[in-house]
């Protein structure tokens, strides 16, 4: 019987600058973090509802390339909060990449206002408030 979502894993080129976005500037809480015996650092950042694993290898990586249309993947990973507008405007003070510009949703039933920025990667993050029927 399933429980609830668990984590995604995701690969960085930096750990601390991974942890300054997400834990700093979106609010996400570092829970473990640790330096495996072939260097590379993994770090579990609690954001609520599931974690993010993240994996910085020792030799670096390259930054990510979008998800070209009609090939499987993930797009985005997508962080619920309370006013999309201000914490956009918090992250754009920051120098965070933008992508996309607060908006109202297309799927207006499940959310009501989105944004999208990049990480320090290049993966691309989506702002979301819930819309007035999954409030709650």
């Amino acid at each position: 019987m399933l429980k609830s979502f668990e984590h995604i894993g995701m690969t960085v080129s930096n750990m601390d600058r991974a942890i300054e976005f997400y834990c700093d500037l979106l609010g996400l809480k570092l829970h473990l973090r640790r330096k495996m015996p072939d260097g590379m650092q993994v770090a579990f950042l609690d954001a609520g509802g599931g974690m993010l694993e993240v994996f910085a290898p020792s030799g670096g990586v390259a930054r990510a390339v979008d998800l070209p249309e009609g090939t499987a993947g993930v797009k985005h990973v997508t962080f619920h909060f309370e006013n999309v507008q201000e914490t956009f405007a918090r992250l754009e003070a920051a120098g965070v990449e933008v992508k996309e510009r607060p908006r109202f949703a297309v799927h207006s039933e499940m959310l009501n206002r989105i944004a999208f920025v990049r990480d320090p990667d290049g993966l691309i993050v989506e702002l979301a408030e819930r819309s007035q029927n999954r409030l709650g």
